[in-house]
């Protein structure tokens, strides 16, 4: 337990004692940011690798850069040092990620390390590293019945070993089991996910993970039929006993295409789903797992059923889509691991939309529509939220944001529009 901990006995000490200390530097970790100032009025310390304007233009935060924040051994000696230096101003740090597989798995694993000076709201690391193996994963989906893509798992590690790639029918998707181990693989064209149309591209991509230092699995899944809005995300936060206090579901109406960001969603459209919700906090129960999750989910139009790609033992870069359908997101964290009090158990569903990319994008590219004119309503409602955008914090801040807005317009016509149109 941290130094001076129990000096926070309610909300009104927060200000004083605690200092939270955010790493990294994408949309959750200025969210972060954002959401503190807003509940409490505290200004969060913030690690990242390199200068990322919209951070280091805030004046809502300091930015301490950390050259080679990626390497585990670095990103350490910048919390060991953030900490001293917290602890002697008598307060207790509270630490943080951005949306980075990465960054939470070094958090987990030196966590009774950290836990000298930090409060640490992530999952204890034998947990963490079983759930986050895909196929560890699918297998405790197949045990308490949530249902899953059909799945074959290659072993990278066997530099002998080969895949039927005859046996399948294509196209299909392919993905490493390990997003944290995966991050340094450096392979030609490394995606975060691959859409593979013919064998030879799957021996390929076997081929060049075998010779790569990554050495855990590749998944092999069957691909379920349609576009980025039969895409489903539920964000949970759960107890110390393992129970959902508070979910929030929407639609994913697109995804990003750009290749090293495939699959993080760029507009989600606030939709209660309580059957994906239950799936979701059986799993949780399962395990005991406390604090915020994120599973993947698809609708599949074959059988009508919603099927779980993964969890993400964090929250999204998405995530103020929570907030947005009711609950605070930093309130969450604060009374269950720092003020140690329940959570009010809550569906954050209302309704209104996340979104980092103009409607003009949405308007083009969302094909479902219904979806796309509900869409559409809730922009010109003032229903849709960037949380980049906040007028408490500086001109430059808003700038920077404002082009990256604008920026979704350009990747789109580059990775989507004119795909569509080269195919005609």
């Amino acid at each position: 337990m941290p130094q001076n901990l129990d000096a926070i006995k309610s909300e009104a000490d927060l200000k004083s004692y605690l200092q939270p200390v955010v790493i990294g530097g994408d949309l959750l970790a200025y969210t972060w940011v954002r959401c503190f100032h807003e509940t409490y009025g505290i200004e969060p310390i913030v690690l990242t690798g390199l200068e990322i304007k919209q951070i280091s233009t805030s004046r809502l935060c300091s930015n301490v850069i950390v050259p080679d924040i990626d390497q585990g051994d670095n990103l350490m000696q910048a919390l060991r040092e953030q900490g001293a230096k917290i602890a002697a101003q008598g307060k207790v740090g509270l630490v943080l990620s951005c949306a980075s597989d990465w960054y939470v798995r070094t958090l987990s694993q030196y966590k009774a390390e950290l836990e000298q000076w930090y409060v640490v709201p992530y999952i204890d690391f034998p947990l963490l590293d079983e759930i986050t193996q895909k196929e560890r994963f699918y297998a405790i989906c197949e045990e308490i019945g949530v249902p899953y893509p059909k799945t074959w798992v290659y072993d990278c590690s066997d530099t002998k070993a080969k895949i039927p790639v005859k046996q399948f029918r294509y196209p299909l998707i392919a993905k490493p089991s390990n997003s944290a181990r995966y991050h340094y693989a450096n392979i030609p064209n490394q995606k975060k996910i691959y859409t593979i149309e013919r064998p030879e591209e799957l021996t390929k991509l076997f081929g060049d993970l075998q010779a790569s230092p990554y050495d855990k699995e590749l998944i092999v899944q069957d691909l379920i039929p349609g576009a980025d809005d039969g895409l489903r995300t539920i964000t949970c936060f759960s107890d110390k006993d393992g129970n959902v206090r508070v979910w929030s579901t929407g639609r994913v109406l697109l995804e990003d295409h750009v290749p090293t960001a495939i699959g993080n969603p760029v507009c989600i459209m606030l939709d209660r789903n309580d059957e994906i919700a239950a799936q979701a906090a059986k799993f949780l129960k399962h395990v005991g797992y406390r604090g915020f999750s994120n599973f993947d989910v698809k609708y599949d139009p074959r059988d009508n059923s919603y099927r779980f790609f993964e969890i993400n033992t964090r929250p999204g870069r998405n995530t103020i889509y929570m907030q947005i359908g009711g609950a605070n997101i930093v309130k969450l964290i604060v009374d269950e691991f720092v003020l140690g009090r329940p959570t009010e158990t809550r569906v954050a569903c209302d309704e209104g939309l996340f979104t980092v990319v103009p409607k003009k994008v949405v308007k083009k590219t969302v094909k479902d529509e219904q979806a796309r004119d509900k869409a559409l309503a809730l922009y010109a409602q003032g229903r849709a939220m960037n949380p980049s955008f906040y007028k408490a914090d500086t001109l430059a801040h808003n700038m920077w944001a404002r082009i990256q807005y604008l920026n979704q317009i350009r990747k789109f016509k580059r990775w989507v529009w004119d795909v569509e149109k080269a195919r005609g």
